[in-house]
């Protein structure tokens, strides 16, 4: 089957990308929290996202240099033919290569993948990636973690003083985004970023959830993400100022998030961070 590329180049992209996502959902660390990834300013340059097309104009491959993460984010459909996840590292490490000395390059990038996508990791490992699972004092993972609606999700209040509510979006960016700041200690989450998140139709403002200080400041969040085709969900980010940390604000926000998630019906909820 013949194969085309090119770089993204509307706002329809995303979503033709997050549909084959969600096709190839086994396949695929990220597939709930796209709306989030894909908002991402990563994306600002069309040159970071790579477009395959069949010869019926449909999209079968796509992949993004996601700075933000230090990571290449790619789906493709295997059926299409065996040299297509080859020219996506080829492509990758091409545009890796293109981006050193601007803001969009790192000296490493880094691809998750699960321990049974054996050809996957064959391929990746030709292409120059080694696996950090064990490498010593510097060994990581990531971990993706479920849990069954049929768990029943405790419930914890918030000090007295603090308020649990949802983002009042537009008005609260600015907060929100120094918040994510001072958390992560790191100047990834921008305000084109975050208001673009609201923007998706994927986002639902009940599931962007924040902890008001007694001050009226901003000091903890959790953003939750539901698929109404699957029934699962997934949060994406999770955070609290380190000044409050001792409160357990960021517990508090999570099973808000939970109870919001499980009222939307969500059979599963997902998780995924750093082992």
């Amino acid at each position: 089957m013949e194969v085309f590329q090119r770089s993204f180049l509307h706002e329809s992209d995303k979503y033709q990308m997050s549909a084959l996502a969600r096709q190839l959902s086994g396949d695929t660390l990220h597939v709930i929290d796209l709306a989030y990834r894909l908002s991402s300013w990563a994306l600002d340059d069309p040159d970071n996202v790579g477009l395959w097309f069949d010869d019926k104009q449909q999209l079968v491959a796509w992949a993004v240099l996601q700075t933000p993460w230090w990571t290449i984010d790619y789906v493709y459909d295997s059926a299409v033919g065996s040299n297509l996840h080859q020219e996506i590292l080829a492509w990758a490490d091409c545009r890796a290569h293109a981006t050193v000395n601007t803001a969009y390059g790192h000296p490493a990038w880094y691809v998750a993948v699960f321990p049974e996508q054996v050809e996957r990791i064959h391929d990746l490992e030709n292409a120059g990636f080694k696996c950090q699972s064990n490498i010593g004092e510097e060994s990581w993972s990531k971990v993706l973690l479920r849990r069954s609606s049929e768990n029943t999700v405790k419930t914890y209040k918030p000090p007295t003083g603090f308020i649990v509510r949802s983002l009042a979006e537009e008005k609260e960016v600015k907060d929100y985004v120094e918040l994510h700041q001072s958390v992560f200690e790191s100047k990834n989450m921008t305000m084109e970023w975050r208001q673009r998140t609201l923007k998706h139709p994927s986002y639902k403002p009940e599931l962007d959830i924040v902890v008001e200080s007694p001050a009226g400041s901003l000091v903890a969040f959790c953003i939750c993400w539901f698929d109404e085709n699957s029934l699962e969900g997934q949060v994406e980010p999770l955070g609290c100022h380190k000044d409050f940390r001792q409160y357990a604000l960021g517990r508090v926000a999570l099973v808000e998030g939970l109870h919001r998630l499980q009222t939307l019906g969500a059979k599963n909820i997902f998780v995924e961070t750093d082992n």
